[in-house]
């Protein structure tokens, strides 16, 4: 697929005698929204860490921006260009998963101070147009995760996600625990910085709310795979049990706002 910002083909995940994918396919395409969703143990936040590297697959490979970050070579680890193309994405993970003991500015210089060779001023510089970027008020940049909401701190950590002014954003949950103002304008946010940075982004979320208001596209984890993708509309015609409980029960009717575009 030449426009795809990630391919995954033939992923195998694997916990004891628990299988959790089998043979799963995925293609994103690039400057898209991509949502995840699925039942809970789907795996939908493991195939988030498979590719980013913190979940090592029992088998299967991934491209990410045209390098193979994974191959089905028995004990292979990825080589320089995989590493290299690390630095071209961004990971939230849920409720910011911040560094407790370091200010946000901080948070957010934590990247940076690791892969790229910054002064201090040029850093903390930086650091705060990310800060400011996500709608953080500039002394948030002075505070610690333990002084700031929750909505601050999901702000927090996607202004860390953002730090390296990455091309791909994966976002685990972003509004998980957010009451429904604060998550529609987390939702706002997402789609306004996908536009305005041209960002693929890969969203897990259980959230039909986000997925009204971000997604272009929708990926359903069922069965150890991608059961089907497709857009919103496709997926309110997609014949199986739990897609249609999903997408038409009491919640989904309830979760229908316009899309933020």
């Amino acid at each position: 697929m030449d426009d795809a910002a990630i391919t995954v083909r033939g992923l195998t995940n694997r916990f004891g005698k628990t299988t959790v994918h089998q043979n799963l396919d995925l293609d994103v395409r690039r400057g898209e929204v991509l949502g995840v969703v699925g039942a809970s143990g789907s795996g939908k936040s493991v195939l988030l860490r498979s590719i980013v590297g913190l979940q090592r697959p029992a088998a299967g490979t991934i491209d990410v921006l045209g390098t193979k970050v994974l191959t089905d070579a028995p004990g292979d680890t990825p080589a320089d260009g995989a590493k290299a193309v690390q630095n071209r994405w961004g990971v939230m993970f849920q409720d910011g998963a911040l560094f407790s003991s370091l200010t946000v500015r901080e948070n957010v210089e934590a990247p940076m101070r690791e892969k790229l060779s910054l002064d201090a001023a040029t850093r903390a510089a930086l650091a705060d147009l990310r800060v400011a970027m996500v709608g953080l008020p500039a002394t948030a940049g002075d505070l610690y995760p333990s002084e700031l909401s929750g909505g601050m701190r999901k702000r927090a950590g996607l202004a860390r996600a953002l730090a390296l002014d990455p091309q791909i954003l994966f976002l685990d949950e972003p509004t998980a625990g957010l009451d429904p103002i604060s998550a529609s304008e987390f939702d706002i946010l997402i789609r306004s910085l996908q536009k305005a940075l041209g960002l693929t982004v890969f969203l897990v979320t259980h959230d039909l709310d986000t997925l009204h208001a971000t997604c272009d596209r929708i990926a359903v984890l069922a069965q150890k795979k991608v059961l089907v993708t497709g857009t919103m509309a496709e997926m309110m015609q997609v014949d199986d049990p739990w897609v249609r409980s999903y997408f038409h029960g009491p919640r989904a009717h309830a979760a229908q706002p316009q899309a933020v575009h």
